[in-house]
């Protein structure tokens, strides 16, 4: 079985999408007029957090502007202030806010990654795409030791999650479990919570509001409290 640190090696060193990595390298040398002076992580980007972690948070691809300007995943961008703000709200994070990979913050009890580890033009990475990362997730899942609850950030997010656990428990799909914001289901052991992705096409339109925000993450805190801590 590979370890965090192999898999973490394999992903930035990942050149199976062309499309992908010719549009996160542009992006990295044209900048954004705020962040000229900086130098662009450009590459694939890696999971953080809690190797025991009892809460999995997969969303869709690294911002073009956050974690492939800063090399971690929701760190640099609005999404990844709305995420942060909630999981140190809740107990998760050490930090409500997140600029830079080396500033400290660390994740209780959580990983976070994406389904996509590239940034994709118009955020919209193809099936083909996701496909390639696909055993990244199922990696991390491994890794993982199976964690008790997924959250499920957007659609893409919710099916491809959806699409592991089918396989790994071997299971057919229900015809109930269609992703809706704040649905949770039981997938063999695993419960998957999903939510409307954080970014700033459904923040600013109030698709996604802080108090359903919210709501998400005080679910899976009470969900977590039948599930033991795990050691590392």
């Amino acid at each position: 079985m590979k370890s965090f640190s192999k898999l973490t090696q394999e992903i930035i060193a990942c050149n199976r999408c062309p499309r992908l990595r010719m549009h996160c390298a542009s992006i990295a040398r044209s900048k954004r007029a705020a962040y000229k002076t900086e130098v662009y992580w450009g590459k694939p980007v890696p999971g953080f957090g809690s190797h025991t972690a009892r809460l999995w948070v997969v969303g869709l691809a690294p911002g073009a502007h956050g974690a492939n300007r800063t090399g971690r995943v929701f760190t640099g961008d609005s999404s990844g202030d709305w995420l942060y703000l909630a999981l140190y709200k809740h107990g998760f994070s050490s930090a409500p806010e997140s600029f830079k990979s080396n500033d400290g913050l660390t994740l209780f009890d959580t990983y976070i990654s994406c389904i996509c580890r590239c940034a994709p033009p118009e955020n919209r990475p193809t099936r083909a795409e996701i496909a390639n990362c696909s055993s990244y997730l199922s990696t991390e899942w491994e890794l993982l030791n199976s964690p008790p609850l997924i959250l499920a950030l957007g659609q893409m997010a919710f099916e491809e999650v959806i699409k592991l656990l089918l396989a790994f428990y071997q299971i057919k799909r229900e015809r109930h479990w269609k992703f809706q914001h704040g649905a949770l289901y039981e997938i063999g052991e695993t419960k998957v919570l999903a939510s409307y992705h954080p970014s700033q096409q459904n923040t600013a339109t109030k698709r996604l509001t802080i108090k359903m925000w919210n709501s998400i993450f005080e679910t899976a805190a009470r969900k977590l409290k039948n599930h033991p801590l795990r050691e590392d």
